[in-house]
C-alpha cells in the first residue's frame, strides 16, 4: 500500500485558509482579522501535515486517518453513509466488528507494513472536522466568559487559541475538498478498472502541489469568486441541539463524487504535466479549492454564532472575583486596624 500524502500541497492548504479568512464578515471577531492573525491562520494550514513528519508512531496511529476516508469500502462493511454514528470510536468499533465477523472479505494485514496499525481503518476525516468545529465552537464559549470577567492576559490567550484552532480545522476542510483523499483510488485507480484510469501512484502527488506549481496559482487569482461566508443550517435533535456531523458528512460525499470526473480529467489529458493548461482542468482544481474554503469559511461563521457564554466558567469567575474582593477589603480593614 503506497503511504498517504497531505491533500494540497502547503501552497494549496495556505490559499484556501486565506480565501476563508477572504469570506468571513466584517463583524466577524477583529483579533482573527489583523495581519498578524491572517498570517498565523494562513500558517497553520500546514500543521497537521507537519505533524505527518514525526517518527513517533503514536502520533502517526493518531494523526494519519484524520486526513481521509475512503467512503467506497463502506460497502465491505455493511455500512451506509446516512447511518453512520456521530462518535469516532463507535464507528471504529463497527469496523473491528465487521472485520471479526467476515474475515474473508478483507486481505491478511501485515504487521511489518503496518508500524502505525492504521490498516484496517478506512479514515476518519468527518469527524475529524466535526471535533474540530466544536473544540472552535468551544473556545469562542469561552471567550465570552472571559470577556465578561477574565484578565487581559486570559483573554489574549483565548483570542490565540481560537486563531490556533481556525488555522488548523483549515487543514482538514482542505484535505476533504481534495476529491483523491475520499476514497480507496487515492493513489492511482485500484482493482477493476474498465475504463483505463491511472494507476499511477504520483496522481495523488500531482493533483495536490505539480498542478498547482505548473499554473502558478496565487490565492489573489481565486479571490473576486470568493462569496461571503454564511452559517450552514444545523441539524437539531433532543439529543444533539447542534449536530454538525451530518452536515459535514453530506459535504464529504459531494466531494467523494468528483473522484471520477478527476481521473476523467486526467485520462482526457486535461490535467496534463505537459502542454497548455486545459480550462477543464483548472476550473476543477481551483473549484474544489473554493469548495474547500468557502466550507470552512461556513463552519467557523456557524462557530463563533453558535458559541454560548461558557457558563461553568463564568461562574468560576464570578467566585474568583467575590473572592478578591473580599480579599480586598480584608486587607483595606488590616491596614486599618495596624494604624
Amino acid at each position: 500500500m503506497v503511504s498517504r500524502l497531505a491533500a494540497w500541497d502547503y501552497e494549496g492548504h495556505r490559499i484556501i485558509n486565506q480565501l476563508a479568512l477572504a469570506s468571513l464578515p466584517t463583524n466577524f471577531p477583529a483579533f482573527s482579522l489583523t495581519p498578524a492573525a491572517r498570517e498565523r491562520v494562513a500558517f497553520l494550514a500546514g500543521e497537521p501535515d507537519r505533524w505527518r513528519n514525526t517518527p513517533d508512531l503514536p502520533l502517526k496511529h493518531s494523526n494519519g486517518p484524520d486526513h481521509y476516508m475512503d467512503v467506497d469500502e463502506l460497502p465491505l462493511y455493511e455500512l451506509e453513509p446516512a447511518s453512520l454514528p456521530v462518535f469516532r470510536y463507535d464507528f471504529a468499533a463497527l469496523l473491528e466488528r465487521a472485520r471479526t465477523a467476515h474475515p474473508d472479505r478483507f486481505p491478511a494485514i501485515d504487521p511489518h507494513k503496518d508500524a502505525e496499525h492504521t490498516r484496517a481503518l478506512i479514515g476518519f476525516l468527518p469527524w475529524t472536522i466535526t471535533e474540530d468545529y466544536a473544540k472552535l465552537k468551544s473556545a469562542f464559549s469561552y471567550l465570552k466568559a472571559l470577556e465578561e470577567g477574565g484578565t487581559s492576559d486570559e483573554i489574549a490567550n483565548a483570542q490565540q487559541n481560537i486563531i490556533y484552532q481556525m488555522g488548523v480545522m483549515g487543514h482538514f476542510v482542505g484535505d476533504c475538498s481534495q476529491p483523491l483523499h475520499t476514497t480507496k483510488h487515492h493513489h492511482g485507480w485500484v482493482g477493476k478498472n474498465p475504463f483505463d484510469y491511472t494507476t499511477n501512484p504520483t496522481f495523488h502527488a500531482w493533483i495536490d502541489g505539480g498542478y498547482i506549481r505548473k499554473v502558478g496559482l496565487k490565492m489573489e487569482d481565486l479571490l473576486p469568486k470568493v462569496r461571503p461566508a454564511e452559517q450552514v443550517p444545523l441539524q437539531e435533535s433532543r439529543t444533539s441541539p447542534t449536530n454538525i456531523f451530518p452536515i459535514v458528512m453530506n459535504w464529504l460525499l459531494d466531494q467523494q463524487r468528483q473522484v471520477e470526473p478527476l481521473y476523467q480529467l486526467d485520462k482526457a489529458r486535461k490535467l496534463s504535466n505537459r502542454g497548455e493548461t486545459a480550462p477543464e482542468g483548472y476550473q476543477f482544481i481551483t473549484g474544489q479549492m473554493l469548495k474547500g474554503a468557502q466550507m470552512l469559511g461556513d463552519l467557523w461563521v456557524t462557530a463563533w454564532q453558535h458559541a454560548p457564554t461558557d457558563r461553568y466558567l463564568k461562574e468560576q469567575l464570578a467566585k474568583r472575583k467575590i473572592a478578591e474582593t473580599k480579599g480586598s477589603t480584608q486587607r483595606e480593614e488590616s491596614g486599618k486596624v495596624g494604624k
